[in-house]
């Protein structure tokens, strides 16, 4: 038996050891690698309802893998299409609990907020998620560029932190997080980088040795699925062009000169205006914790020394 075989076999053992301590009544099935892979284990263990969320009326991928791999392990499949307004009041609920404005946090937690919100309509009280084995496993392209992948790695692992978790406490469903449980998080931190990201029939691979160890359990097309944020596999990335429309060009000129004048936070396009504008009001304008420590150039907020990123305004590099 190879290496790479024994290797699979572990992630097997592993994988089915932590989802039956994490069971779950539903999941938040994204039809992606992470939550197929959880589906496909808790199925043989008990019966999961499966949710799935999506923008109406917007090109959103998640919709055919979710079915697809719903259909294949027979799964109760609840489909929820969400309009603009429930995304606008789910953005409102998300930057209250999470006291963020950044564009891409905010877009991609008020769909994850909608689906937790969609799972306890459902009579749902728990939900497994696939968060955090892109962080753990680099399931991430844009790693690939970095000369020193375990160190970025490692940069990652000390400031992840995952917004079902808070939302989930903020709606009273609880969010089981299989991949966080430290068996697994352990053997995934000591497991050799050379086993995560890897090339495959001419592309490069993140979390290459989760799709071979699965690849026999699951269709080809959820095993070798690219990566997609949320956003993308939801369709809310049309929500820049719904700002567009919504503000006009005058009215984003005026308000992003005050914000900079009054509050010194720096405003980068329509849809961080709108958040921002729910920030302010919610939560108040930015200010840095600490005035001694690392902050940010955009927003005023403290931003952790080993980050060069703002969680609050998105701001990079900072």
């Amino acid at each position: 038996m190879s290496e790479i075989e024994e290797i699979c076999i572990r992630i097997k053992e592993l994988t089915e050891s932590v989802v039956k301590r994490n069971l779950a009544e539903g999941i938040m099935l994204s039809g992606g690698l992470d939550t197929s892979i959880l589906a496909a284990v808790a199925s043989k263990y008990t019966r999961l309802k499966a949710f799935t969320c999506a923008f109406q009326g917007a090109p959103a991928p998640d919709v055919e893998h979710s079915t697809l791999i719903a259909t294949k392990l027979n799964l109760p499949h609840y489909i929820h299409y969400f309009i603009d307004e429930e995304l606008y009041e789910a953005a409102r609920s998300v930057i209250k609990i999470l006291k963020v404005f950044d564009p891409m946090e905010v877009r991609n937690s008020a769909t994850v907020y909608i689906g937790l919100k969609f799972a306890k309509a459902n009579g749902v009280k728990s939900v497994m998620t696939g968060d955090a084995l892109d962080e753990l496993m680099a399931g991430y392209p844009w790693l690939f560029k970095y000369t020193d992948i375990d160190r970025a790695l490692r940069n990652m692992w000390e400031v992840m932190c995952f917004s079902s978790i808070p939302m989930g406490k903020a709606l009273g469903i609880e969010v089981k997080t299989p991949y966080l449980d430290p068996e697994f998080k352990q053997f995934a931190m000591n497991l050799n980088i050379k086993y995560k990201i890897k090339e495959e029939k001419g592309q490069m691979w993140g979390k290459w040795i989760m799709r071979k160890a699965f690849e026999d359990i699951l269709p080809p097309e959820i095993a070798w699925r690219r990566k997609d944020p949320i956003e993308v596999g939801s369709g809310a990335t049309i929500l820049p062009s719904f700002f567009s429309r919504k503000i006009r060009d005058d009215e984003f000129e005026e308000k992003r000169k005050k914000y900079l004048e009054t509050d010194r936070v720096t405003i980068r396009d329509k849809e961080q205006l709108f958040y921002y504008e729910i920030y302010r009001e919610e939560v108040g304008i930015p200010h840095p914790v600490n005035p001694e420590g690392k902050i940010c150039p955009q927003c005023n907020s403290n931003v952790p020394e080993n980050m060069n990123f703002c969680r609050i305004c998105g701001a990079y590099p900072v």
